[in-house]
């Protein structure tokens, strides 16, 4: 493991972004449960900070058991900004749709089947990275705005994240993100790729914040 990967963020500064990151997912699940009727538990096991050049490597292996994937992703902008990817197994959308009661919605031909598939995964998508994302701003006291939610359906996972897809000097903060809802499952990661001056803001922003209740 590349020891200058790991002294991007102090162990200090890790364990107060889980915090935030916690509570961003929090206001995550009551978005999303909103839209979909149905309690919804978001959690962040760990948080992972790495090198861009890392991730084509990381995502694969972390990937493997996924031979397709699907792909919501998302650019936003602020004093943090990047690129969110929020990464679904095959077949994602399909058990989505199920839990949203869709089906009886979608005609009976297979074509308005897939187009209801890549909106609720950009939905779930647009209202997962949206929540977190901007939780986290205003938790740090940041603005951020997007770009609007972009699909990549059932892609080979291997192919996914490419060594030359980002800034050779960025940032990658990796979340494994689980999903629970009240009548199904749905697992997946969730990758912010920043860049060196986000990660720097970040660590201004991350001490000013812990400065308030000290």
């Amino acid at each position: 493991m590349n020891i200058q990967t790991e002294s991007m963020l102090t162990d200090e500064e890790i364990e107060i972004f889980q915090e935030i990151m916690n509570i961003a997912f929090g206001k995550s699940a009551a978005d999303l449960a909103d839209v979909i009727d149905t309690h919804v538990v978001l959690s962040v096991p760990y948080i992972r900070i790495m090198h861009v050049t890392a991730l084509p490597d990381y995502f694969r292996e972390h990937v493997k058991d996924y031979k397709n994937i699907s792909i919501v992703e998302q650019k936003f902008w602020g004093r943090f900004k990047g690129d969110a990817l929020l990464v679904f197994s095959a077949g994602a959308g399909k058990e989505l749709v199920s839990m949203l009661q869709h089906e009886e919605k979608s005609g009976f031909e297979s074509d308005p089947v897939d187009i209801l598939e890549r909106e609720t995964l950009m939905e779930v998508g647009n209202i997962l990275i949206g929540a977190c994302v901007g939780k986290i701003a205003e938790l740090l006291k940041d603005v951020i705005t997007y770009t609007p939610p972009m699909i990549i359906m059932e892609k080979y996972s291997c192919d996914a994240i490419y060594d030359s897809q980002y800034n050779p000097d960025g940032t990658a903060i990796v979340l494994k993100t689980d999903f629970s809802f009240d009548n199904g499952n749905v697992s997946g990661f969730l990758f912010l790729v920043t860049s060196q001056e986000s990660i720097r803001w970040l660590k201004d922003a991350l001490r000013i914040f812990i400065e308030q209740y000290e």
